[in-house]
């Protein structure tokens, strides 16, 4: 014991022989928040932005959607990249281009331009997202101590998506709507130099060069898939071509970049990490958490607003519990991933996420606030133990010179989830509320079928009608809408506890024992370099075991 205990204090002595790793943690923190933000904030500015620069409805969804579909798209690529030539490297270079694209979004006049922007930054976002968990990876060596590292991040994350909203909200009542993009730019001059300064640079395995076609396939293969996702999420035709056509190509992109880089020397991504059970069994739990997270927040804000008439203030206030649960789970999980172990923290998470679905099942028309407390303050501690023991599982299981990959790898899984959640989630909802409008008596058939896309929908033709034929179709259509999102809440449970079920091929116990000989490697100050970087341009080295 006494030995273990000595090989961790000699880990973090040389991990953090530079600059202070908790200090590190806060600059990482503050690059991941700011990139959370942006992930959310726009999203009440849309018709603020739809009113003056009047984008088509085509341009208005790109507008959106281009930013989480870039980003998704490229983290292979820069995770990858930063491996190669130096992860504080490609985060200060993404820094600055999530600066300059900020700008550029906010005195945007034109829709086109403001697509542009929102594209660089996703490129940006791509960027830092892999590269502050894989230095985390690399400061953290010890895994108790990243573990509490890996959970203050997710409670950032967790803030970031949180806030976002209520931020925009706030800066839309006083400014205009680019101002919501304005307030990165002062986050981005403060985090380059003190970035510069702080964060110690390293790199993995450099043998043979850097694959560039199998980095163009890959963001290529998913730029394909996501896009297809978010348009089966959007309501298109599964066979249509606009939904067909990029998601063929980019699973045969995807199945000529695996084939690629099984048959390389020196493969951009090291999939034999996915042999390891612990590894696929992580990326796969991440995949169903955000599956569930991403689709039951979308049907749960419709709900608030539609059937139980709410307004957009006080459905966040309503979803706030979550988000706070979330933190508290984040914060706990170093203690409950040191006590319990992955396999059973995972799972625990699990179940408890499936048993707030089931309890939500009791939601009706009418408002219970008690209930709906209850079942998201679970759903969010249930969900955030398990991504927090998911995350932590991955990145201690992938070797160190791979963990810009293996980061990347996690957060595109973190996307997928997301699209593939709202797609999935969404085509049951539909399936379960559209049936019950198709004969609505004293309804026209044309009426009745135009209420039966969406609630919202239902809810125009209702007015339109008015009367007792209005009165009637409304009654109807929430009625409907209520019976879809308990059968949606019934499929969830069943995914989540399918993840339960996945969760038993994670570790039982948390390993913490020394590393291998010959692993260790200090990673220096950047204002002190070693004598080997002093003689050499090229970023210092750092391989560390958890």
């Amino acid at each position: 014991m006494s030995g273990t205990t000595t090989a961790a204090v000699r880990r973090r002595r040389e991990a953090g022989a530079g600059a202070n790793r908790w200090v590190v943690l806060v600059v990482l923190c503050a690059s991941l928040l700011l990139v959370a933000l942006d992930a959310t904030v726009l999203h009440v500015a849309v018709p603020a932005v739809t009113e003056d620069l009047r984008p088509g409805a085509m341009e208005l969804l790109w507008i959106v959607d281009v930013y989480p579909l870039v980003c998704a798209s490229l983290l292979i690529l820069f995770g990858t990249l930063g491996d190669r030539v130096g992860r504080r490297r490609v985060l200060l270079l993404g820094y600055a281009l999530f600066g300059v694209a900020s700008a550029a979004a906010a005195l945007s006049d034109d829709a086109r331009l403001l697509i542009a922007a929102r594209a660089l930054l996703g490129v940006g976002g791509a960027m830092i997202m892999p590269a502050t968990l894989s230095i985390l990876r690399q400061v953290f060596p010890d895994r108790r101590e990243r573990a509490l590292a890996i959970g203050v991040w997710s409670a950032v994350a967790a803030v970031g998506a949180a806030v976002g909203p209520l931020l925009g909200g706030f800066l839309l009542e006083h400014f205009w709507w680019g101002s919501v993009f304005l307030i990165n730019i002062p986050l981005m001059l403060v985090s380059l130099p003190v970035g510069r300064l702080l964060l110690p640079e390293s790199t993995g395995r450099r043998d043979g060069p850097w694959d560039v076609v199998g980095a163009l396939m890959a963001a290529a293969g998913l730029f394909g898939l996501v896009l297809g996702v978010k348009r089966l999420g959007g309501g298109e035709a599964p066979l249509g071509p606009a939904t067909l056509v990029p998601l063929l190509a980019g699973a045969a992109l995807l199945a000529g970049f695996v084939r690629r880089q099984r048959g390389r020397a020196h493969p951009l991504v090291d999939l034999r990490m996915f042999t390891r059970p612990a590894f696929s069994t992580s990326v796969g739990c991440i995949v169903l958490a955000m599956l569930a997270l991403v689709g039951l927040e979308l049907i749960a804000a419709q709900y608030l607003q539609l059937v139980l008439g709410l307004s957009p203030l006080q459905t966040g206030l309503r979803l706030l519990p979550l988000t706070v649960a979330a933190m508290a789970a984040g914060l706990l999980g170093a203690r409950m991933l040191h006590r319990f172990g992955p396999r059973t923290m995972v799972g625990l998470g699990f179940c408890l996420t499936a048993a707030a679905v089931l309890t939500l099942t009791a939601m009706g028309r009418e408002d219970n606030a008690p209930l709906l407390l209850t079942g998201f303050v679970l759903l969010g501690f249930g969900l955030e133990t398990t991504l927090f023991g998911a995350y932590e599982s991955m990145l201690s299981e992938a070797p160190p010179e791979q963990s810009g990959g293996a980061a990347a790898i996690g957060e595109t899984s973190y996307q997928l989830g997301a699209g593939i959640g709202i797609a999935l989630l969404g085509s049951v909802m539909n399936a379960a509320y559209a049936p019950r409008l198709s004969s609505v008596p004293g309804v026209p058939a044309a009426d009745a079928a135009g209420a039966s896309h969406s609630l919202g929908e239902a809810y125009e033709v209702a007015d339109r009608l008015g009367g007792s034929s209005g009165t009637v179709l409304r009654d109807a259509a929430c009625a409907s809408f209520v019976h879809g999102l308990h059968v949606t809440l019934l499929v969830s449970a069943g995914l989540l506890l399918l993840g339960a079920v996945m969760a038993l091929r994670l570790p039982r116990t948390m390993e913490c024992g020394a590393p291998p000989a010959g692993t260790l490697a200090e990673v220096p100050s950047p204002r002190e370099p070693s004598a080997a970087s002093a003689s050499s341009s090229s970023p210092v080295r750092a391989e560390s075991v958890g």
